[in-house]
């Protein structure tokens, strides 16, 4: 989609997308995912503990995830995928090689909003 198409939006839009770093706590394979695909566990403090379903699986292990922080958006609504309730979007880049997971530059306390 170009960016004339996706259009304008105002900072008020903005502001309602809760876009939050998290640290991971878990991750567990997804085999029943159409795509290869971890499930993952991450703790966003003031927000609680949530888990989402991320096609990451091609770039990450599980041991490069846990303890690392990423930046997930927790205010979309809940998500059925297959057997698993997604709760919040893992945000990334997508590659030819995989997703690159969005992650902070340095340790920030878990729940600190994007800004």
């Amino acid at each position: 989609m170009s960016e004339a198409e996706q259009g304008e939006i105002s900072w008020a839009d903005f502001e309602k997308v809760r876009i939050v770093a998290g640290t991971v706590l878990r991750v567990e394979p997804f085999p029943e995912a159409r795509k290869p695909a971890w499930k993952v566990w991450v703790d966003f403090g003031p927000y609680g503990e949530k888990k989402t379903s991320a096609q990451i699986a091609a770039l990450y292990s599980a041991e490069q995830l846990v303890g690392r922080q990423i930046v997930g958006v927790i205010n979309f609504p809940e998500k059925q995928i297959g057997p698993f309730r997604s709760q919040f979007l893992l945000t990334g880049f997508h590659t030819d090689d995989g997703v690159v997971i969005t992650a902070v530059e340095r340790p920030v306390p878990n729940g600190t909003q994007l800004s």
